[in-house]
């Protein structure tokens, strides 16, 4: 599968918890932090969830 580069840009300050927990199981901590994940289909709904706080791009 192909891997992708997700980018947090948004804060999870006031957001809810669960969104929180889901930031936090990609891998992103503070604003800027990336990680590079494998585009299975879990990994795909969890982005999907937090898509307004976060940045991806294919590699």
């Amino acid at each position: 599968m192909a891997q992708i580069k997700i980018k947090l840009v948004k804060s999870v300050i006031d957001r809810p918890e669960r969104q929180k927990r889901t930031v936090q199981a990609l891998g992103l901590g503070k604003i800027g932090s990336t990680s590079e994940k494998e585009n299975t289909p879990q990994i795909a709904g969890m982005v999907a969830a937090v898509q307004h706080l976060v940045e991806v791009t294919e590699l």
